[in-house]
Order: C-alpha cells, then structure tokens, then sequence
C-alpha cells in the first residue's frame, strides 16, 4: 500500500486498448457507421501523424545507423548479409503461401466473381521494377513517399558522408542531432498510441463483428496458418542457430513491437517499438537502425505470404488450375511486389492486381478479397517486423565475435 501506483507499461496500455476496442466494437455491431464516421477519424489522425514521421525516422535511422559503423567495408558486408537474408527468407515465405494454400484449396468454394470493381494492373517486368528503384530527382521521392528510392538516396548519402571522412564531420553532427529530434517527436506521438489503436481497432470490430462470414474465414484460416509455419520453420531456426539467441526469450522481447503492429498493420510505425525490442535483445542500436530501417521498407514476408495464398485462393474460387508457369509467375512477381509494398495499412493491395496480372487471373479478385484485407493485414504485419527483428539478431551476432556478444542474448537456457 505505501508503494507509489506503478504506471501501466505501454504493452499493458496497448493490450488495454486493443480489449476495450473490441467489447466497444461488438456493442457498435448495429452502429458501425457511426463509428467509422466519429471514431475512425482520431484512428486517422494517429495514423497521419504515424506517416508524418515516417520519412524522418527512416532516413535519419539509416544514416545514422551508417555514419555511426564509419568503416565503409564493413557497412558493405552488413548490407550484403542483410539483402542475402531478407531476399532468402522472402523467398520461402513464398514457397510456403503457394503450397500451403495449395494443400488446402479442397476448401476453397467456386465463386462467380463479379467484374464490377475492375483493377487495371499494369504488365509486369522485372527491368521496370529494376527503373523504377532509381529516383529521377531527389525531391520527388520524399514528396510522393516511395520508400524504396528514399532509402537508395538516403544509402548513396550516407556512403558519401562516411567515404569523405573529416570533411564531412559537420554533416554527421547535424545528422546525429536530426536523429535525435525526430526520436523526440515520435516519442510525442507514441503518448497517445493507446487511443488510436482504440480508435483504429473499433470501426473495424463494428463492421466485421467477432466472426468473418462465408469463404472468408476460410481465406484467413490458411492465411494466418502460413503466417505461423514461416514463423516457426524459418524464424525460430535463424534465431536459435544463426543468432545464437534463445526463442522464447527473443520472443518475449518482440511482444510489444508484434502487439503494436498488430494494432496498426503499419510496420513503419512500428519502427519504434521494433527498435527498443532489439536493443533489448542485446543488438546494438548502429545495427538495429540500419536492419530494421531496410526491413520496414523492403522486407514483407508476411505480404510475400499473403500474395501467394491470395492468388491460390482466386484461382480456386474462379475454378483455374494453376499451372507451373504460372506458379513461377506468382512467385517471382510476389517477391518483387513484397519488396515494393508500402509499410502502410492496406499496402498490398496496392500490388495485388500486378500479382495477379503476371499470373493471368480476374484482376477483379482484388475487389473480392479486399473487405478482410485489414484483418489479414494485422497477421502479416507481425510476420514482417518480426523478420526484421529476426535479421537484425543475426546480423548482431556477425558483427561481433561469440566472446563480446551480451550474456542476456546468448544465453540458451
């Protein structure tokens, strides 16, 4: 009793939120308008201001992240490790939607999809997506919030700020204090992070209810079934053998950051969360900024997941036997997808009818999956930052031999 109150950590808060927005949610099930109309703007607000700091945050965190490494060779190999491990892990993300969703199609209805919500997908080749990473000015980038030519401009800088030594000095101070500020204002914004994952999660309960009808729950089922076999054949094993990290404690550690992005689907307004968790874990904060920079941006095996069920899915349902060609297609045009989605709520969408285009599917299967696309993009979401924080631990262990690496992340016990 003469113990000061102790302040719910903002796990707790979170959780708290995410328990009132359902109990709320479900009694708002005969009023979801009226909760999309006044309680989804506040959820709005947080989310603009989420997206607000985004670009700040990942620019001056991968500059940092570099400026801080100084050694230019060593910058390389990590980003050479980093690339290898998003890009193999993306890959069986993949592999593991299209033959899950393939050993379960038996349950997937045959339904006549209607060609009222048409989606114009653009054709599909790899040469343009390699274009289109390199932006034409500097400016346009930043204004039109594509993350993948901002990280290509933030890398060619940082290389430059770190290769010119001395003389670029005052640029990394003003870089460092740029860090600092932008950290600050998300830690402002992250104050009422509990109201809007209340304000988020509450229409959403209201116009879907506890239960998903029809082929949908079925859709998600499979879903989130891939979510948890990638999790547990490919994350686990990284951690434990590559990281030299014990899973359950790794995982204890991400709670937070994986109850965050379940709450926002956004893995860049994760970020924050993402970053603590890892530092927790013994990775050091150079590292960590930089890996979970990149991550956010190009690594979605949750998406990779999603993309390769989704088009099983449409395929059955639009009685389509996929063949071997178009399985490549769907996995080559999925990857590359994932790594052009952006860290946002409803980002896959954005890329679905380009999956399905490659693959010769009803473009019009968007308009069909598209009502639990933010109930599926909660799960996927986990599994991306998750991946992130998964590489940043191995690549932690890389950087520093077994003898420094911190007790608290090594131990196996």
């Amino acid at each position: 009793m003469g113990r000061a109150k102790q302040k719910l950590s903002p796990t707790s808060q979170i959780g708290v939120a995410l328990l009132l927005a359902i109990a709320v949610g479900c009694l708002l099930q005969d009023n979801a308008a009226w909760a999309e109309t006044y309680i989804q703007p506040f959820g709005n607000i947080f989310l603009n201001l989420l997206k607000f700091i985004v670009i700040p945050l990942v620019t001056c965190s991968i500059m940092t992240g570099m400026v801080d490494m100084g050694d230019i060779s060593k910058l390389g190999k990590l980003s050479i490790r980093t690339l290898l491990y998003f890009t193999i892990t993306t890959l069986v993300a993949v592999a593991i939607g299209l033959l899950f969703a393939t050993l379960m199609k038996g349950f997937f209805p045959i339904i006549e999809i209607s060609s009222s919500g048409t989606f114009e997908g653009k054709e599909f080749t790899f040469m343009r997506q390699i274009v289109n990473i390199f932006p034409k000015n500097i400016v346009e980038p930043f204004l039109t919030n594509d993350m993948i030519q901002v990280i290509v401009v933030t890398l060619l800088f940082g290389v430059a700020t770190v290769h010119v030594g001395e003389r670029g000095r005052q640029v990394r101070e003003l870089i460092s204090s740029l860090n600092e500020v932008v950290v600050k204002v998300l830690g402002y914004i992250m104050l009422v992070a509990p109201l809007g994952v209340f304000c988020m999660l509450t229409p959403v309960v209201a116009a879907n209810g506890m239960q998903v009808l029809g082929v949908f729950a079925v859709l998600m089922g499979v879903d989130y079934a891939a979510f948890a076999i990638h999790a547990t054949l490919v994350y686990v094993p990284s951690v434990y053998f590559l990281g030299r990290c014990n899973p359950f404690h790794f995982f204890r550690k991400m709670s937070s950051a994986m109850l965050f992005a379940f709450s926002s689907d956004s893995s860049v307004a994760t970020l924050p969360y993402t970053m603590k968790s890892v530092e927790q874990l013994g990775v050091r904060k150079d590292v960590g900024s930089f890996v979970l920079s990149l991550g956010a941006t190009i690594n979605m095996d949750g998406v990779a997941i999603y993309l390769g069920v989704t088009s099983v899915f449409i395929a059955a349902c639009c009685g389509i036997d996929l063949t071997a060609q178009q399985y490549m297609a769907i996995a080559f045009s999925s990857t590359i997808a994932s790594v052009g989605t952006p860290g946002v709520p409803g980002g896959a969408l954005a890329l679905m009818a380009m999956v399905f285009y490659s693959a010769g599917l009803p473009v019009e299967g968007v308009a069909l999956v598209a009502g639990i696309d933010r109930l599926v993009d909660m799960g996927r979401t986990v599994m991306s930052i998750t991946g992130d924080a998964s590489c940043a631990v191995v690549m932690q262990r890389f950087e520093n031999t077994c003898n420094d690496f911190p007790q608290s992340h090594s131990s196996l016990q």
